[in-house]
């Protein structure tokens, strides 16, 4: 067996690092999965009223509504959000998460709705029946005559700067078309 007289470490010692686990968490990334988990219960109990929408079990609701109930500013609370934090560790995150990226992206997703509608109704006003069938390819429940009735309506207020009721009405049928998730 090869020996390493300066070290006085023999090969096999070195053999048995290869086999050392790499699932082994350091002290260090042990700590910062444990705050993690503190400072997302601390998001739900600032959360306040959406918490509900928030999957969680009876021990983490007690919890997290003891927090609310308790002063900010004490000792006691910094604890608190401590403890949930551990029940946090025994439970599965993941749709604790997902819940509340949902929650906080509901204004984006509006948003990106809204601009998808207003981006219909502008190639509908522009392509005309091009846009139109479009629409129709893409959900059949929609009235082709309806569609054009307000395209040459939007075309006649345009023409007589009237302001533009039939582009809004288009709009409004076009949101009845694409209901938001």
């Amino acid at each position: 067996m090869p020996v390493n007289i300066e070290a006085g470490i023999m090969q096999e010692d070195f053999e048995s690092f290869d086999d050392f686990d790499d699932d082994v968490k350091s002290k260090s990334q042990i700590k910062r999965e444990f705050l993690a988990l503190q400072a997302l219960g601390e998001k739900i109990v600032n959360m306040g009223a959406h918490s509900d929408k928030i999957p969680l079990d009876d021990a983490l609701l007690e919890a997290i509504e003891l927090a609310r109930r308790i002063n900010r500013k004490k000792d006691s609370y910094r604890r608190q959000i401590q403890y949930i934090g551990k029940l946090l560790r025994n439970r599965d995150v993941a749709p604790i998460e997902e819940a509340i990226n949902k929650i906080e992206n509901k204004h984006q997703i509006a948003n990106r709705h809204f601009h998808q509608l207003e981006k219909w109704r502008e190639r509908i006003l522009r392509d005309q029946d091009v846009a139109i069938n479009a629409l129709i390819a893409e959900q059949p429940e929609a009235d082709r005559q309806r569609l054009r009735k307000y395209v040459r309506n939007a075309q006649k207020q345009a023409e007589l700067n009237q302001p533009p009721t039939a582009s809004r009405e288009l709009f409004q049928y076009l949101r009845e078309l694409f209901p938001q998730e």
